[in-house]
């Protein structure tokens, strides 16, 4: 419901990129919903990178509890952030694997997290949503059972990697501002995109 306060435990709604939106002006509260879910965390030091890029709202998932799916390499992100991977890794991520691929996630690989860039990484034009860790970009899955699904590899493979892979984009659509895919442009042919872009909750999903 739009008037009841985000929980990691109340399943994913309409509202929730909206809630999660309004964690930016908030990071108190943030760093509570991921105590209160037992989230193991660390806060990160203020970034300040000029104008553009910085942040002062980072943390890292330190991934202590039981079951939880380790980042390599860890993902420090803006708070925010943290707080929509952890909904993602287990309303999306877990049943995906469990249902596409008969096995679980132990390991997610990306490209990072902070960055002071431009979105495309050009001279000119906006900064990405990378310039304050408020993004992160998901390269690869590494399976309990020794396997590797990559967003390289298995996108176009029309077999059960593939659609664990869609699947986990749709899910993420649910979640974060932007979602980006091989299925937007070559540049995202080896990693899906996620970012946390202030829109008051509205979603671009490609």
């Amino acid at each position: 419901m739009p008037w009841t306060p985000l929980s990691l435990a109340a399943p994913i709604g309409p509202f929730t990129t909206r809630k999660i939106d309004a964690l930016a002006d908030d990071t108190p509260f943030c760093h509570a919903l991921l105590e209160e879910a037992a989230i193991s965390y660390s806060p990160l030091p203020p970034v300040e990178a000029g104008p553009q890029c910085g942040y002062d709202n980072g943390v890292t998932l330190t991934r202590d509890q039981p079951q939880a799916i380790a980042y390599s390499p860890a993902a420090k992100t803006s708070c925010p952030m943290a707080v929509s991977l952890v909904l993602w890794e287990n309303q999306i991520v877990k049943a995906a694997a469990s249902r596409h691929l008969g096995s679980t996630v132990e390991e997610i690989i990306t490209y990072g997290s902070y960055s002071c860039r431009r979105i495309g990484g050009g001279q000119t034009g906006n900064y990405s949503e990378h310039a304050t860790a408020n993004a992160i970009d998901i390269a690869a899955f590494r399976l309990a059972d020794g396997r590797t699904v990559s967003v390289a590899g298995h996108w176009n493979a029309d077999d059960e990697r593939s659609r664990f892979l869609q699947e986990v984009r749709d899910g993420a659509c649910k979640i974060f501002g932007t979602t980006l895919s091989p299925d937007y442009n070559k540049a995202h042919a080896d990693h899906l995109h996620f970012d946390q872009a202030r829109r008051g909750g509205y979603q671009y999903c490609r």
